[in-house]
């Protein structure tokens, strides 16, 4: 279970934290065993998405089935989630027990668990089935839902650790890595990634069949649509949006092309950019400027 869930995906998140401390502390390694607490991102990882998938129906996971589509899984994949969630804190005693940042690190992790659970909640109970209604999305609810499902784990939790590794005092009130990204409020744009190559994306690329439209969810894709669209428009995604018919999902897909929301999500993608390479820059530290950097170039024109 554990060889199937936790290797693969991109690493960003546990390798986020080995690439900022070098760039941090001018190359140097760190020590196996503060790798670990990488390796704990990547279980927390893991966790979400073996639940996550069973809650949306998914199909694919990174290139091959989802946990629970394994004919000898099924629903026994619910417990699984349960035992990832469990080796977080065996690996944080076993290797940082008796440090003086062991408690601060079990609190926030399970503060970003708390942060994420919240987001996906929102993002579940936006598409209840009796309650359907493109109207109430918005970008301020999408903003909502992608700062708490996706930022807090992806850009705070790294960061914030990055804090506690290069000072070792668990100093938590300074927040200079990943965590300005969240703090600016411009980190948004990597779950917009999500979104576009979920309905964009080949699966033999991204590694999942999207099912966003199928889903109903509350997508940047489809409140761009309703902003641009005309009424005619507006009734044809109110007619086949959250429709699980392969028909219904090529209508979307073809009003977004029609849309030109390839164009529009570029745009914006290059415009964040160049105003989150501004912010960096001003940035007094050139390490921490690096660091942020380093952070972009992970998310900026990603294919996957």
């Amino acid at each position: 279970m554990l060889d199937y869930n936790v290797p693969g995906g991109k690493l960003n998140r546990g390798l986020s934290v080995i690439d900022s401390y070098q760039l941090l502390k001018d190359g140097k390694e760190l020590t196996d065993e503060r790798n670990f607490s990488c390796i704990c991102t990547w279980v927390l990882q893991a966790y979400f998405l073996v639940l996550d998938d069973i809650m949306d129906n998914s199909q694919t996971r990174r290139g091959q089935p989802c946990w629970y589509r394994l004919p000898k899984v099924g629903m026994i994949a619910v417990n699984d989630g349960i035992v990832l969630r469990n080796h977080i804190p065996r690996i944080l005693k076993k290797h940082f027990r008796g440090k003086p940042c062991y408690v601060d690190l079990l609190d926030l992790f399970n503060e970003v668990e708390f942060q994420t659970a919240c987001g996906q909640m929102i993002d579940l109970i936006t598409t209840l089935e009796g309650e359907k209604d493109l109207s109430k999305y918005s970008i301020p609810l999408h903003h909502r839902i992608v700062q708490y499902k996706t930022a807090y784990y992806s850009f705070y939790l790294p960061g914030i650790y990055l804090r506690v590794e290069i000072n070792g005092d668990c100093d938590f009130h300074v927040h200079q890595v990943a965590c300005a990204l969240l703090m600016a409020g411009e980190n948004l744009e990597n779950h917009i990634d999500d979104d576009y190559l979920d309905c964009f994306g080949h699966p033999d690329v991204i590694g999942k069949i999207g099912t966003d439209i199928e889903d109903y969810k509350c997508s940047w894709l489809v409140v761009k649509a309703m902003e641009l669209s005309n009424e005619e428009q507006k009734k044809l995604l109110h007619e086949n949006y959250g429709k699980e018919d392969p028909t219904s999902v090529a209508k979307v897909k073809e009003l977004y092309n029609t849309l030109n929301l390839q164009g529009v999500f570029e745009e914006y993608e290059s415009k964040s950019y160049e105003k989150l390479i501004s912010s960096i820059e001003a940035h007094p530290s050139k390490a921490v400027q690096a660091v942020l950097k380093s952070f972009l170039a992970k998310i900026y024109k990603r294919q996957k």
